[in-house]
């Protein structure tokens, strides 16, 4: 196969892999050496993260073809650079601090975090980093809303016990609980 040929095949995956992603992180792997890395693409084989080392320029062109608007994240496109997707927002922030932090005594303090694109949001710098790892996942955020949804049901149940099950009970109850 032509070099031409392989270039736009990348191309044309990394613009698939784009489209169809609202969590693409773009970090710095450099310097690290073969086992450091291949311990992090383990991770993030099991936290479901795909990631993959690409050259800037294919990346660029993927990125104009992806109809999103990532322009804001080309300044990022300097030196070597792997892009991370996942389904949700902060799992890559989360790992890249948890690998940092369990290389610490390694010295090592990479990936770098370039900058991030999360539904239309964009996120520029390393400094971002515990920016992202802070936003919750849509699975957290249902979480949150069930148990705020269910505490107004818990005080009634509450209330019901602690009454003594009678409609009189129960006013005196939830009265006292408002004082």
């Amino acid at each position: 196969m032509k070099t031409r040929e392989k270039k736009y095949q990348i191309i044309e995956s990394l613009t698939e892999k784009l489209k169809n992603s609202d969590v693409i992180y773009l970090t710095d792997t450099s310097d690290l050496n073969v086992e450091t890395i291949n311990n992090l693409r383990r991770l993030c084989y099991r936290r479901n993260v795909s990631m993959e080392v690409v050259k800037n320029t294919l990346l660029k062109k993927a990125m104009e073809k992806s109809e999103k608007n990532l322009e804001p994240l080309y300044e990022a496109l300097v030196g070597a650079t792997s892009v991370m997707i996942a389904d949700t927002g902060n799992l890559p922030a989360k790992l890249i601090k948890e690998f940092r932090k369990a290389n610490k005594r390694l010295k090592i303090d990479k990936p770098l975090l370039k900058g991030a694109y999360i539904g239309e949001a964009i996120f520029i710098g390393d400094d971002q980093l515990d920016t992202l790892a802070s936003i919750k996942s849509r699975e957290e955020l249902i979480g949150d809303l069930i148990a705020l949804l269910q505490s107004p049901a818990k005080n009634v149940v509450s209330a019901l016990q602690s009454g003594g099950n009678t409609i009189a009970g129960v006013v005196k109850t939830l009265s006292e609980k408002e004082s």
